[in-house]
């Protein structure tokens, strides 16, 4: 889709990104910045802003002398990344129950809303839509680590946090299991209400451990497609 008056940077970002989480464009595929230019029909100088963006995200790496690449999420060892998350996860919830004010479930509630009504128009597949429910999910663990200790604690939480992994799971979700991740939001909600930490924990790691369960069963779908033999576990 075509944003009137969109500039260069931003509308290359979004179809790299776009394409990235499709996997139009796989894991561990080299991006040179002269090719995509080529590709996506720009100059060089946006296309670098681009993947400066997904760098910054996750989403791809950036080595001396070997250029951008994509991560790819197929190599990773998502049960223990997972383990992790849900450690500091569930501190992060744990933290914020003790300081949160009546606007912070105010706006939390309105993301809870949104995530629900985009999950609604989301139907056989919306590229817009989707685009956004990612966001909102993002949005809503974001704000509720600047809640427990602001940027700080969201710099803790980014570092067990492979954002590859987490945008994965949002776009690749069957429609019972974005209404799941859903439930899992809203009684996240009641337990920080409630100010239950117990509750509030074991709802956040079940949440953690629904998305690894869905990108391990990937990830062993993939391999078997390939031929590929699965990353080692630890």
């Amino acid at each position: 889709m075509n944003v009137p008056g969109e500039p260069a940077a931003d509308r290359a970002y979004r179809l790299l990104r776009r394409d990235i989480l499709a996997g139009v464009l796989p894991g561990g595929s080299r991006l040179g910045e002269t090719n995509l230019a080529r590709l996506y029909g720009f100059s060089r100088t946006p296309i670098r802003e681009s993947l400066r963006r997904l760098q910054s995200e996750g989403l791809i790496e950036v080595s001396p002398h070997r250029g951008a690449r994509i991560v790819d999420w197929q190599t990773l060892d998502i049960a223990s990344i997972s383990e992790l998350r849900a450690l500091v996860e569930g501190y992060v919830v744990r933290t914020a129950m003790t300081r949160m004010k009546e606007e912070d479930f105010a706006a939390l509630s309105g993301l809870c809303d949104e995530m629900e009504e985009l999950t609604a128009k989301l139907g056989r597949g919306n590229a817009d839509v989707l685009e956004r429910l990612t966001e909102v999910n993002v949005e809503f663990h974001k704000d509720i680590a600047v809640i427990a200790g602001g940027e700080r604690m969201v710099t803790i939480r980014n570092a067990v946090l492979v954002m590859p992994l987490v945008y994965l799971t949002v776009h690749d979700f069957r429609l019972d299991e974005r209404r799941r991740s859903n439930q899992h939001h809203r009684e996240l909600l009641d337990a920080l209400r409630a100010r239950d930490a117990d509750w509030a924990t074991a709802v956040m790691v079940t949440h953690v451990h629904a998305a690894k369960v869905h990108l391990m069963e990937a990830q062993q779908r993939s391999a078997a497609a390939d031929g590929r033999e699965l990353p080692p576990r630890t």
